[in-house]
């Protein structure tokens, strides 16, 4: 039975929404040099709102949790048929284990080297070295909820979708306190303005929608240039009301409050819709350009390279500042206005890019010693044991930086790589 061809048009799609992502967190890196020593990096947003907009353009996680959830729907479909489901979300939950050791084993080398030597750069990036694990976090969740979201859209089909918008909006009202029409018109503001209390459930809320679309979509529940014009068209005017309402126009957090990432508001969705849209309406012109084997060939070796790409990317930063600062470079460009800020992102971007070249070549040539033969667990207490161990790995990197939190995330995750691993004696 010969397997049928991979689709290039979602792996193209999350390719790439990777490199958006890679090169709009260099943008928002603003490195500040006083005396030729670094002192502090400012996030883009901070000191430009006009920004804020760009970051419509630029959250495409969205975009990579509806195409990966199109992607996985038929293998997980498969599994839950086979009765193995479990076992295949320790195998993805092993994939981003694996390699997530060995970036926090640099950052614990990298952090007892700085206390040693005294050095300050690492001190600088300290939180930005491991903010974006966020996102793995994230991704793990919802992808061990995705044979349950594929059971709803078997069940509700679309009506799913509308369930989880109807809860995430529920969520913000009663976050918002809006009890009348005329709070309600300023639901954004207020939303926004309240701790989240209970609103924090949209941090898996809002994020069930884009893989409940990308499913629907994988099942042809919708499809269609037209309908992508009716997305975009939807988003458009969902954004609208959302700005007027008094939603924060970034779609990325800087701080921890009143923001529209920590936790997701329905303004985000309004941006998930014209993500969908534009998948759709691009679908006939982007497909005949994937016909060639080039595109093809280009579009494998980004996937093959994302996880790397998106582990390492952020350290990148840190020998991009130390060659800055030997060169000369205006990497310290002052703000969007000032005469040279444009030149200055370019020549931090260009460093960014080539120092991380070597860097991938380095950990894949690495990565591909290691043994990979190495199948998901098959036990449910070591998928559980293991998938708590990664959460609190992750989450205790996440929140307490290269130091302390990158040795105590090294302990936890090492933890989950050996629990999730098939015992050879099994395999």
């Amino acid at each position: 039975m010969t397997s049928r061809p991979r689709d290039p048009y979602p792996d193209a799609l999350r390719a790439g929404a990777l490199l958006v992502v890679v090169f709009g967190h260099w943008m928002a890196t603003l490195p500040r040099v006083d005396a030729g020593v670094l002192v502090d990096t400012d996030h883009l947003l901070a000191v430009w709102p006009l920004a804020g907009v760009m970051t419509w353009l630029v959250q495409v996680v969205p975009l990579f949790v509806f195409v990966s959830a199109a992607v996985s729907a038929d293998g997980v479909a498969r599994r839950l048929q086979a009765g193995g489901q479990a076992h295949w979300w320790a195998a993805r939950a092993l994939g981003l284990a694996r390699p997530t050791v060995t970036y926090l084993a640099v950052l614990v080398a990298l952090a007892a080297a700085a206390l040693w030597t005294g050095g300050h750069l690492l001190g600088v990036f300290n939180q930005s070295l491991t903010i974006h694990l966020w996102f793995l976090l994230m991704l793990l969740t919802v992808q061990l909820l995705l044979p349950w979201c594929l059971r709803l859209d078997a069940r509700f089909g679309l009506g799913a979708v509308v369930g989880f918008v109807a809860v995430a909006a529920a969520l913000d009202l009663v976050r918002a306190g809006a009890t009348s029409l005329d709070e309600l018109r300023w639901l954004g503001r207020l939303t926004t303005e309240r701790p989240a209390g209970i609103a924090w459930l949209n941090m898996l809320v809002v994020w069930l929608v884009p893989q409940q679309l990308g499913i629907a979509w994988k099942r042809g529940r919708f499809r269609g240039a037209g309908t992508g014009v009716g997305f975009l068209l939807l988003g458009a005017a969902w954004l609208a009301l959302a700005m007027a309402s008094g939603y924060p126009v970034a779609m990325v957090g800087v701080t921890l409050a009143g923001n529209n990432m920590l936790p997701p508001t329905l303004a985000l969705l309004g941006v998930m819709w014209l993500q969908v849209g534009a998948v759709l309406a691009l679908e006939p012109l982007a497909r005949r350009a994937l016909a060639g084997h080039v595109p093809v060939r280009a579009i494998a070796v980004l996937g093959a390279l994302g996880m790397p790409l998106y582990l390492w990317h952020k350290l990148a930063e840190l020998p991009a500042a130390w060659l800055g600062l030997r060169l000369g470079l205006p990497i310290d460009a002052g703000i969007p206005g000032e005469p040279g800020f444009w030149l200055g992102r370019a020549c931090w971007i260009a460093l960014c890019l080539a120092m991380v070249a070597p860097v991938i070549a380095l950990v894949v040539r690495f990565e591909l010693r290691r043994d990979r033969d190495v199948a998901g667990a098959e036990r449910l207490s070591r998928i559980v044991a293991g998938g708590a161990a990664l959460y609190a790995g992750l989450a205790a990197a996440l929140v307490l930086g290269v130091w302390p939190g990158a040795p105590v995330g090294l302990a936890c995750v090492a933890l989950a790589s050996w629990l999730l691993r098939q015992p050879k004696s099994m395999a």
